[in-house]
């Protein structure tokens, strides 16, 4: 239920906040007082698209901010619980959108920022709007066919038939594309056949790319490396000349013969000791290589053989070589792939079957409870539009058998709204027989019969009782003061018999302030409600006797 609405900078409205009571609230003012500001206000809370243009001229941003109770709202409850998004408080939400002069738009749950079709999704759970426009959807079959679905509280029945038939769609289209694709998977099985074939052949193994190149590498240059390490192991011992050896030793013996305690001498005839050990461990060395490097053509031969045949295969594929081996293992699963599409379809086949025969389950079990639905919905709407002008009329949810072997989107009925207005004629779909007046009528009759069974504890009804008048409208807003007695209902209306309905009233006002408009809404008194209603009553003037009839209204409202 709606508690609080928080307007700020929204057209012409500068700072508005109402307190909203439960019951039937009637809303009212002149023409062009802004009567909609209020529920433009909610739509914007609750997800509406919207643009830079409704904020107040002078202000930098909109926001609204709309509070809602929820004890005994379930469904809004465990939504709020599953996106983790409960409020501080228990039992309470509060919505709130803010919009820039520069068009951005933040959106927020709980204080927690929020994507605009989250607000929406919740909304939906919070707050149904009935607009006057309403009946226009009337004219189509799928909107008969949510009305009563509504109606009879079936959404999650059917909303339980909906993901079976999105499941087994999902299903069938993938087995019809693995079907089409068998002939091309065969060839593409050979292709794959052949080309691990030709892998297999190869044996290569991880890092061995890297490994021959190197070792063809050190093979390639082995004279070089010789040669090489031969002139060093000459420059350090065997040249006749002078070595490093020698002229170390030599260095040694000019030390020793000086035959001083000087620290610092001492310490350099050690480190030409160290280097003499240094040298003579690297000539070791050297001659290791030399021993170690033997020249081997054939095995040269055979490398550069096995690098040939690997850099073919993988020029032939178009990758680096070191990325054959992977290359094997993607090889290897697409075949694995294609080898198990034959699993893959039988498997496809059984959960396609199952999942249809789920579906027909339920779109028979959804099929008789619609049926019961719809004879309720005919006999409550005709006896509603009886009392809205329309006494020999007559309405009828016709609901034939859809014939099909395969499941359909919305189940296997086709819904559609009959109406006939004249005694005499024969029930016919009702965009084929109302007119514009006895379709608002038809509507109105649908949406209060529909409304008494909605489980959205707010209702809106904006000026949804355009072109009646008198008794009609007296019946209109009996109805909708019965169903605020159960709820919350909120309307905006220029008629005074469904405004005297309320259990409580808000007028909207428009004023000038520094040559500028405001917008304002107030909670009217008692005394308040009944200069209002005589205004609609009687238009600028307000007489005693238009005055003694509002109180009669009013009265007459508090005893019914």
């Amino acid at each position: 239920m709606l508690t609080q609405l928080v307007i700020k900078n929204f057209t012409i409205v500068d700072q508005l906040e109402l307190d909203i009571p439960t019951g039937m609230t009637a809303i009212t003012g002149e023409t062009g007082a802004g009567k909609s500001i209020m529920l433009d206000a909610l739509g914007l809370a609750l997800g509406e698209r919207t643009d830079s243009t409704i904020v107040r001229n002078g202000a930098d941003k909109t926001e609204i901010l709309a509070t809602f109770e929820l004890s005994n709202c379930f469904e809004a409850q465990a939504w709020l619980k599953a996106k983790q998004l409960e409020s501080e408080y228990e039992n309470e939400c509060i919505l709130r959108r803010v919009v820039s002069r520069e068009g951005r738009s933040r959106s927020y749950i709980n204080g927690s920022p929020s994507p605009l079709q989250d607000l929406r999704e919740l909304g939906s759970l919070l707050l149904e709007i009935h607009g006057q426009h309403a009946h226009h959807s009337l004219l189509k079959k799928d909107c008969h066919r949510q009305l009563l679905d509504e109606y009879g509280q079936l959404t999650p029945l059917y909303q339980q038939l909906v993901t079976t038939y999105k499941k087994w769609q999902r299903k069938t289209q993938q087995l019809e594309i693995i079907t089409r694709q068998s002939e091309e998977q065969q060839a593409k099985q050979q292709l794959l056949e052949y080309q691990l074939s030709e892998l297999a052949t190869l044996e290569l193994h991880e890092g061995e790319v890297d490994a021959l190149e190197k070792e063809q590498k050190l093979l390639s240059n082995i004279d070089s490396l010789q040669q090489s390490c031969q002139q060093v192991i000459g420059i350090c011992s065997e040249s006749e000349s002078a070595n490093l050896l020698q002229l170390l030793n030599h260095s040694l013996q000019v030390l020793s013969s000086l035959n001083t305690d000087n620290q610092q001498l001492l310490e350099a005839q050690q480190l030409l000791i160290n280097a003499q050990i240094q040298v003579e461990e690297a000539e070791s060395s050297l001659q290791q290589v030399i021993h170690q490097s033997q020249a081997d053509p054939q095995h040269l031969q055979e490398i550069e053989h096995r690098l040939s045949c690997i850099y073919d295969i993988a020029r032939k594929h178009r990758i680096h070589p070191t990325e054959l081996v992977a290359f094997q293992q993607q090889l290897e699963d697409e075949l694995n792939h294609l080898a198990a599409s034959d699993e893959l379809i039988a498997e496809l086949e059984t959960t396609t079957k199952k999942l249809a025969d789920e579906y027909f389950q339920l779109a028979v079990k959804l099929s008789k409870k619609r049926q019961l639905a719809a004879n309720k919905l005919s006999k409550a709407v005709t006896s509603e539009i009886n009392r809205l002008g329309m006494p020999q009329g007559q309405f009828e949810v016709k609901i034939d058998a859809i014939s099909s072997t395969k499941p359909l989107a919305s189940g296997l009925d086709s819904i559609e709204f009959l109406v006939t207005a004249n005694p005499g004629q024969p029930l016919r779909p009702i965009q084929k027989v109302a007119s514009g007046g006895e379709l608002s009528r038809i509507s109105l009759a649908i949406q209060v019969t529909t409304a008494q069974t909605s489980t959205t504890p707010t209702l809106i009804f904006d000026e949804v009782d355009v072109g009646i008048s008198g008794a009609t409208a007296e019946v209109v807003g009996s109805l909708l003061r019965q169903i605020g007695n159960q709820g919350q209902v909120l309307c905006v209306t220029h008629l005074p018999q469904v405004a005297s309905q309320g259990h409580h009233h808000f007028n909207v006002k428009k004023a000038i302030k520094n040559n500028t408009t405001f917008t304002q809404i107030e909670t009217l008194t008692p005394t308040g409600k009944v200069s209002e209603i005589a205004r609609l009553l009687g238009g600028v003037k307000l007489t005693d006797q238009t005055l003694a009839y509002a109180e009669e209204m009013l009265l007459n409202a508090q005893t019914n």
